[in-house]
């Protein structure tokens, strides 16, 4: 004898009822399984709860169940690339499922053994399997049978998301899309425009498989709230999107507008700089001038009396005629002077002191050149001081 405590449970009622059905009694003629006409497959909706109706008969026997009467019944739900999956059992009078959407319809023991599943989903949709053994209080078996109900579950359209796709101006094209992103069966698309210019679109510039809709060279006529219907034969679900026809003359107005803006910040900016510009320039000038420009140079004078212009000049700036000194030791009270630049670049004949000669001009510039060469050549004019002979300055 095979031990059957460690098989599944599933398989357990499978070898339960294979064994039933091998053993033939001349009873087993008068019973029958029933599912109506034109209940083999079912439809229902996402949410809401099914009846698979299942019921046996004995013919010459009462229509209600007898007290010998001991029914084994088990559904299975079955989906394609699945294993089978039991839903619901009940063997020696104890009634056990594996889900709490799924019960019997009336109470146990009876003849009518239909399924209640509650509370659907998409996943449900798939085969039922009913299995159903009778046998007396004895063991004796009356027969079996196996009865199967399709059930598919429909889903309504989920609510629909509304976009326009294109600029919505005068003479353009846009579209408008929807789409639902959940339907069972495929739900169809259906678009209208709302009073007061109200209007149904048909093909071709409606997809209604696509839920799009093509609206060309549009006009301000064409202006208004456009609504998205999408159904299927459970349900329909909306959304709406709003068009606003824009003229050429607005989007030219905002187009110029938005350009004078950027041209104005342009300008204003220029101005800004310019003026940060001009305030730093002088100082930038002052700077360079001041890092660039050297001191001139003070030129040393003879002792000899010098004669300056009118206008204070270096053109008419004169010396008098150095005279020798006198021969000996100088003194200690007198300074001796330092030679001028131009004494000593320029060697200057010396000339005996006499007392008859009157001191002499001796030209400064250098090399015997004139005041008004050196004026052209650059030279710089420079105010300077007299010096008496004894080298102090007057």
């Amino acid at each position: 004898m095979i031990p059957l405590s460690g098989l599944p449970t599933t398989n357990l009622w499978r070898v339960l009822f294979l064994g039933l059905s091998t053993v033939v009694s001349p009873s087993q003629a008068q019973f029958e399984l029933h599912v109506p006409t034109g209940l083999t497959k079912l439809q229902a909706v996402e949410g809401a709860e099914v009846v698979f109706p299942v019921w046996y008969t004995m013919p010459g026997e009462m229509p209600d169940i007898q007290p010998w009467e001991v029914p084994f019944v088990i559904w299975f739900q079955e989906q394609k690339g699945k294993n089978s999956d039991q839903l619901l059992s009940y063997i020696n009078g104890v009634l056990s499922t594996t889900t709490w959407r799924a019960s019997l319809v009336y109470n146990m023991p009876s003849r009518n053994v239909s399924l209640l599943l509650q509370a659907l989903q998409e996943k449900d949709s798939g085969s039922y399997r009913c299995s159903v053994n009778v046998q007396d209080s004895h063991g004796t078996n009356w027969g079996n049978s196996v009865k199967t109900i399709e059930l598919n579950v429909l889903v309504p359209p989920a609510p629909p998301s509304c976009h326009l796709l294109g600029v919505p101006r005068v003479g353009s094209n846009v579209t408008l899309s929807c789409h639902s992103p959940r339907s069972k069966p495929l739900a169809e698309y259906q678009w209208e425009r709302l009073p007061p210019s109200s209007k149904i679109f048909y093909p071709p510039v409606l997809d209604p498989v696509r839920g799009s809709l093509t609206l060309t060279n549009l006009s301000s006529a064409m202006s208004g709230v456009y609504v998205c219907k999408v159904q299927n034969i459970v349900g329909s679900a909306q959304c709406n999107v709003t068009l606003e026809v824009s003229t050429e003359s607005r989007a030219a107005v905002i187009a110029g507008a938005v350009v004078g803006t950027l041209v104005g910040l342009v300008l204003l900016v220029g101005l800004v700089l310019l003026y940060q510009r001009r305030d730093k320039a002088p100082e930038e000038l002052a700077n360079d001038i001041k890092e660039d420009a050297t001191a001139p140079r003070t030129l040393p004078w003879t002792k000899g009396s010098d004669t300056l212009s009118k206008n204070g000049t270096l053109s008419s700036v004169t010396s008098a005629r150095a005279f020798q000194p006198p021969q000996g030791p100088p003194r200690p009270s007198v300074l001796t002077p330092t030679p001028s630049l131009s004494s000593q670049a320029l060697s200057s004949p010396k000339h005996p002191r006499t007392k008859e000669a009157s001191p002499q001009p001796v030209s400064l510039t250098p090399g015997g050149v004139s005041s008004s060469s050196l004026s052209h050549m650059g030279a710089v004019p420079v105010m300077v001081p007299a010096q008496n002979q004894a080298g102090s300055l007057v």
